[in-house]
């Protein structure tokens, strides 16, 4: 995935799709693992995840300024499904999940 890592902290901007890959959810967090545990728990049972059981990581971006975390996370929720789906597969062409990675 992209890692910007100027600053000392980490910050994620993420995207994250349901089982069947038909929803998906961009957010930003600083500590990604913490966020997908709330996400697959269903923490917040009205939200937008937990109705679309979106909690299937498929692309993120690390950063180390949350200025530029927000900034990006605000460009991606700007794009297109399809150009969304085109930035994903640039590093991840079978959409594949990519939870284990912060287990």
């Amino acid at each position: 995935m992209i890692e910007y890592t100027e600053g000392i902290y980490s910050f994620y901007v993420y995207i994250l799709t349901n089982k069947n890959r038909t929803v998906l959810y961009t957010g930003v967090t600083n500590n990604l693992k913490l966020r997908l545990n709330q996400h697959e728990s269903k923490l917040n049972i009205n939200s937008f995840t937990s109705r679309y059981n979106a909690h299937f990581l498929i692309y993120y971006e690390k950063f180390g300024w949350i200025q530029m975390a927000i900034e990006r996370e605000k460009e991606i929720k700007n794009l297109s499904r399809d150009k969304k789906l085109n930035l994903i597969k640039e590093l991840n062409p079978n959409l594949e999940f990519c939870n284990e990675h912060f287990k």
